[in-house]
């Protein structure tokens, strides 16, 4: 090879090495347009089935089971050793209600049972001792007097008896105590004020019974099972809560159903072509509370439901206990 040839030999290479340079530039904005195209597709995949394919809606409320109390009698409060929003257990004293009547009333009782008991035992006695004379002494018509009597006294000592009882539970009755683990909540009840008989005094929100009302279309109901597995997240708190579905309503209210004042069915004339979707609700119980979050019924919660979680045998939801949502989860 000659010395010509060799020197143009080196010449070429810086070429094709400036040629594949300009190509690299070339393609890798296309590469780089194509895996953001790639990775936005995955993202967009996973949100479509994050959102479409688990049943899932905003429209969410927590609910809770409200016990109202009412005094089963009269009288003037004397104690009251609640306040408004307080934890209350189960048996805790809520309300006292003067008992001085009730206590005379337990006195003139238990007198009439001694005074029922005494005639009816001195009526029996008379009985007895006509039943042994012969009818040479006492005459069949008296000793059937005497039967009757004895009878008659002993019913009204029965009576006296029960008297007794009532006025005994009308006494225990003046001290009300709490039905439930729970929250009083608007609390208007004072000192000082008039019970009356039947008229709500103090409400309770009972915390073992926190579930969260979903409200789905119609057209997820099919994706939805007894069991499945929802997350919760509350519109004021980040943690999420954990639960099961427990029941879906079999009813919502139809307004064509409605009937007018003959009895038949009042029917809108307009349909619409354009129809939404009805929303029925779908109850789920509440498994896990996580710390700091406080329970109050009315919240607004997102629901998701997710099927392919359910376990084969999944264990019947379980309320969500008073531990759960104790002081650090106080109610409404």
């Amino acid at each position: 090879m000659s010395d010509a040839e060799l020197q143009a030999k080196p010449a070429r290479t810086p070429r094709a090495s400036s040629v594949t340079a300009a190509t690299w530039r070339n393609i890798q904005p296309i590469l780089i347009t194509l895996a953001t195209a790639a990775v936005a597709g995955g993202l967009g995949w996973a949100a479509w089935d994050a959102y479409m394919g688990a049943p899932w809606t905003r429209d969410g409320t927590v609910r809770a089971y409200v016990v109202t109390i009412a005094p089963e009698v009269a009288g003037r409060i004397v104690e009251l050793p609640v306040a408004d929003n307080q934890l209350v257990r189960k048996g805790d004293l809520l309300m006292v209600i003067d008992p001085t009547d009730y206590n005379i009333a337990v006195r003139l009782a238990e007198a009439a049972v001694a005074q029922a008991k005494s005639v009816a035992q001195n009526a029996q006695f008379e009985s007895q001792r006509r039943q042994k004379l012969s009818l040479l002494a006492v005459t069949v018509e008296e000793q059937q007097t005497y039967a009757s009597t004895a009878a008659s006294t002993e019913a009204a000592y029965q009576q006296a008896l029960a008297n007794l009882d009532l006025a005994r539970v009308n006494q225990e009755r003046t001290r009300i105590r709490s039905p439930v683990n729970g929250y009083v909540t608007n609390l208007l009840a004072q000192l000082g004020d008039y019970a009356t008989v039947g008229t709500n005094k103090i409400s309770l929100v009972d915390a073992d019974s926190f579930w969260v009302d979903g409200y789905f279309e119609e057209t997820a109901l099919g994706a939805i099972r007894e069991g499945d597995r929802a997350t919760i997240k509350l519109m004021g708190y980040d943690q999420i809560l954990r639960g099961r579905v427990a029941s879906v309503a079999r009813g919502i209210n139809v307004a064509n159903a409605q009937p007018d004042h003959a009895g038949l069915a009042s029917v809108n004339p307009i349909f619409t072509f354009v129809r939404l979707a009805q929303r029925v609700p779908v109850r789920v119980q509440i498994d896990q509370v996580p710390e700091g979050v406080r329970l109050v019924a009315g919240l607004t919660a997102t629901v998701q439901i997710d099927p392919a979680q359910k376990p084969a045998d999944a264990p019947p939801p379980k309320k969500a206990s008073v531990k759960s949502v104790g002081p650090h989860h106080s109610a409404q």
